[in-house]
């Protein structure tokens, strides 16, 4: 049978399993686009409103669902802003595609209209990059494409797609079914020196982190910490991934670390970190460990051997992906050791950390997540892009088995909206709620049209302070009383923008009004936006910008 490569492509994408993507129309994929006209049910496309908004969509559904994320925009401007969904994609370790149309292969090297070299601009951004340059060879190239974005450590992909060969006629046939290649697994006798590691610690500690892990794996990776009663902490923005009720569950270890989990990393002696990469967020500015020779003993698992040895030199790396690790833990035996007080410490620091003092500010988040633990049910999704106001998200919620957490470890302003329509994309009947400063908000507020067109509207909490938190923070610490662009005295209605695009809106000027605010927030069929009032002083939960200005003054008075 003889079909364009456009068709070819959607045919091989379903086939894949592929049932939403999230794109910008463009005129140099028209091809893929006319094929998507007739897959309504098996395959849709989410149109969004900015190529940046369609990035972070793919790349949350990646990390959410544990499938590729599929991104389509249109060559030159689409492409570009779209990167930032591709860097959030590859520090997160999220898998994700994205198909960018691209000038015809007989125009190529002339910098033809909107034409880019992509090898070039994203070849240290995504895992593997691609043109497209026989249609023939089209199936061939997307399921490698699809393979690299999900195995080994998963990422974005990027393959470019000259019009030439999205309508040249083809009979290439489309690929067949999903893919199944198991992930890496750990052999026994690496298991038992592993064991033998642990059982001679005195002060054990376990990381975790990643987005591909299955229920059942973390499920297994918790029983053996539990009969071990090694205590755990969540790589940044990754303690969705264990049960944050477990006894052994300690905390997040990234921005605002708490002293006692520096203090518990900084003192232990055997570390077994499982799914992470090492970066900059989790080691505190790699000070935590020894680079490249930790005092701890580290035993490193990971899916990709590229990631063992990268920065810090295990006692022992394991190449294992970690449901293959998860499933290898069940049949091996727990360790016992006299580290049941050490254990103890870190957990009633972490159950410590959710008691608050009242925080000066007419809307007080301390209470307002007081309030969103006691309403939302067990399988809730959180989402949040950048900012100060993240701690809320990040540090004041227990993530259950069933909970989710959205967040970028790329540090990317905007992800939060765009994260959480594609989440109720994925899972219309959970409870997403998005966490958004009113300058995070700002940079993908026009998304709310595209959770309006899909019929995937969250609910969004504006915490609405005038200024750019972190950036302040900052400034205030190292240039005190200097405030400089850093204020937004402009800011819109919020409420007023958000029910012009169909949403249920309210503003929230006192802690009071929040709990029943919420509650229509929830029975609202067409998602809401809430316009919290906080004052720009209420900077932190544990320090006020006025605290931290009078702070930086005194040390320099004292130099």
């Amino acid at each position: 049978m003889m079909r364009n490569g456009g068709q070819l492509l959607v045919e091989s994408l379903i086939a894949l399993g592929a049932t939403k993507a999230f794109g910008v129309p463009g005129e140099s994929y028209l091809a893929v686009l006319d094929a998507l006209h007739d897959t309504a049910g098996k395959m849709d496309y989410v149109m969004c409103r900015n190529e940046g908004g369609a990035g972070f969509m793919a790349a949350a559904y990646g990390k959410l669902t544990g499938m590729p994320g599929i991104c389509m925009v249109t060559r030159g401007p689409g492409v570009t802003n779209a990167s930032i969904g591709i860097h959030t994609a590859m520090q997160d370790s999220a898998p994700m595609i994205v198909f960018v149309g691209q000038v015809g292969t007989d125009m190529r090297g002339r910098e033809a209209f909107q034409e880019i070299d992509y090898k070039a601009v994203f070849g240290t951004m995504a895992k593997w990059v691609v043109e497209i340059d026989d249609a023939n060879r089209l199936p061939e190239i997307l399921s490698r494409a699809w393979t690299r974005a999900v195995t080994g450590r998963p990422g974005p992909v990027v393959v470019a797609l000259p019009e030439d060969m999205l309508t040249s006629m083809t009979d290439a046939a489309p690929l067949r079914g999903p893919l199944d290649i198991p992930e890496a697994a750990p052999a026994p006798a690496t298991m038992a020196r592993m064991r033998e590691m642990l059982t001679g610690a005195k002060r054990p500690l376990m990381l975790i982190a990643g987005c591909n892990w299955r229920d059942d794996s973390s499920a297994k990776l918790q029983a053996f910490a539990e009969a071990s009663d090694i205590p755990v902490a969540a790589i940044f923005r990754y303690q969705d991934q264990f049960d944050n009720h477990s006894p052994v569950f300690i905390g997040e270890m990234g921005v605002g670390m708490t002293p006692q989990i520096r203090k518990m990393v900084q003192n232990a002696d055997v570390i077994l970190a499982v799914n992470n990469r090492f970066g900059e967020m989790s080691t505190d500015g790699y000070t935590l460990l020894d680079c490249p020779e930790p005092k701890q003993t580290v035993i490193h698992v990971h899916g990709s051997d590229l990631e063992l040895g990268k920065v810090y030199r295990p006692a022992l790396g394991i190449h294992a992906g970690p449901n293959a690790f998860a499933d290898a833990l069940a049949e091996i035996e727990p360790v016992k050791g006299d580290w049941a007080a050490w254990r103890a410490e870190g957990r009633e620091a972490y159950e410590a950390g959710f008691t608050l003092p009242d925080l000066p500010s007419p809307v007080d988040m301390g209470k307002v997540c007081a309030i969103l633990r006691d309403k939302l049910p067990e399988d809730f999704i959180l989402t949040n892009g950048a900012g100060n106001f993240t701690v809320w998200s990040g540090k004041f919620f227990k993530y259950g088995p069933k909970a989710r957490l959205l967040a970028p470890q790329s540090g990317a302003m905007g992800y939060g909206l765009p994260a959480a329509v594609a989440a109720k994309v994925a899972a219309p009947d959970r409870t997403v709620v998005c966490f958004a400063g009113d300058g995070d908000f700002q940079m993908n507020c026009q998304e709310l049209a595209t959770a309006l067109q899909a019929g995937a509207q969250p609910i969004v909490l504006v915490l609405n302070n005038g200024i750019y938190g972190t950036i302040r923070a900052h400034q205030e610490r190292n240039y005190p009383t200097r405030v400089s662009g850093t204020t937004m005295t402009a800011n819109p209605d919020f409420a007023a923008l958000a029910r012009a695009y169909g949403f249920h809106a309210e503003r929230v000027e006192n802690t009071a009004d929040f709990e029943a605010a919420f509650d229509r927030a929830l029975a609202s069929k067409t998602g809401a936006v809430l316009d919290l009032v906080i004052s720009p002083e209420a900077l932190t939960p544990r320090m006020t910008l006025t605290q931290m200005r009078e702070t930086a003054l005194a040390k320099k008075d004292q130099a």
